[in-house]
């Protein structure tokens, strides 16, 4: 089979950090686009990125394409793709299409008529829940066809059971990190961890833990699957010997003992401290400085905006007084809230969706 386009879909704005990441990985010709990374590959590329990825949200097969314009045309074109090297035929799967500025503009016809051109070809029934989703773009004619080779979302890790009220989705967290400079050699802290996704996720990062370990992917039921070489990325052991520290604390009693147990199933609760304490309280951990990260409560959904103001300023208080030459990285909504730590930053990102709102990367250089 030729090589094919590889999608790597995450949030906007953080493309480049992904772009960043799967070079490191290697990746090659790996280049951020709108919404994510893409490079060329073949189908283990495909299951290494869903193994190795911590920034993608989820990793698209872009397997075919052809311009189209009727749907007598897209219905023949389709029936002679090569399904049988990609589908199995007693797989179900589900069909999605979008259209844009094409003479084929009749999204639901396009899919009954791919659906049916598929089932034919194949016998493979139609699905809804568990199938394998198809993706297709019709754009100024070109009709490309994609298969979601993750499945469920690439952020569920398999790891964490117990999430608090607005988590902080893991993949998220990996990028946010990375455009924090952190690079897996410094202690990370969230003084507002609630279910500990920053802390974990860093000490996943340090110890080389591979973020797709723990649990299934779609293309495991893909006729492309190749469970030999797959069986030899996924016992490949990439740990590191690893002693830094990586630390969380809340208010929330419960919000800690969810953390520890998360920590527990990820396998990195020997480097990890989790506490029971106010901003207030928060004490600096012995050892050498490294990045404060934290997503607090904005008011949008939780909490009282004017409870907040009062809330922001002890932190920034805390960590100017106690914090010297740790940075500071601060996810919110609001740039007010922000500046009402008193912080030095020195950069804020663009908007970036996160839970239906747009937050802003807000980081400080060394606290002096």
């Amino acid at each position: 089979m030729k090589p094919f386009e590889i999608f790597c879909a995450c949030p906007p704005g953080l493309e480049p950090y992904l772009e960043a990441e799967a070079l490191e990985a290697g990746f090659k010709g790996a280049r951020a686009i709108a919404g994510g990374v893409t490079f060329m590959g073949l189908w283990p590329n495909v299951m290494r990125a869903n193994l190795t990825l911590r920034g993608a949200s989820r990793i698209l097969a872009r397997f075919a394409s052809f311009r189209s314009f009727n749907l007598s045309q897209l219905e023949k074109q389709t029936r002679e793709l090569d399904w049988q090297a990609v589908l199995l035929s007693d797989v179900p799967v589900k069909v999605d299409v979008t259209t844009r500025k094409s003479k084929i503009y009749h999204a639901g016809a396009a899919k009954e008529r791919i659906e049916r051109a598929i089932t034919e070809r194949l016998g493979t029934p139609a699905g809804d829940e568990d199938a394998i989703k198809i993706m297709v773009r019709i754009e100024d004619n070109l009709c490309t066809f994609s298969i979601d080779t993750s499945g469920a979302p690439l952020h569920q890790r398999g790891h964490k059971e117990a999430v608090g009220k607005a988590p902080m989705r893991e993949n998220l967290a990996a990028l946010f990190l990375r455009a924090s400079g952190y690079l897996g050699d410094e202690p990370v802290l969230d003084p507002m961890c609630g279910s500990g996704t920053f802390p974990i996720e860093a000490a996943e990062i340090a110890a080389g833990l591979l973020p797709g370990r723990s649990r299934a992917f779609a293309f495991e039921r893909l006729a492309s699957f190749m469970p030999e070489r797959w069986a030899e990325m996924r016992t490949a052991d990439t740990r590191t010997a690893n002693e830094t520290r990586f630390y969380g604390s809340d208010r929330n009693q419960g919000a800690i003992d969810n953390a520890i147990a998360n920590a527990t199933r990820s396998g990195v609760s020997a480097h990890c401290t989790f506490t029971n304490a106010a901003i207030s309280d928060l004490a600096r951990p012995a050892g050498p400085a490294g990045l404060i990260i934290l997503n607090p409560p904005y008011g949008a959904r939780i909490g009282d905006k004017k409870q907040l103001f009062a809330l922001y300023g002890a932190l920034g208080k805390t960590l100017k007084a106690h914090f010297k030459g740790w940075r500071v990285a601060i996810i919110t909504t609001d740039t007010g809230l922000a500046q009402t730590t008193g912080l030095p930053f020195a950069s804020t990102s663009a908007p970036i969706p996160h839970g239906g709102l747009k937050v802003r990367l807000h980081q400080s250089k060394a606290l002096s």
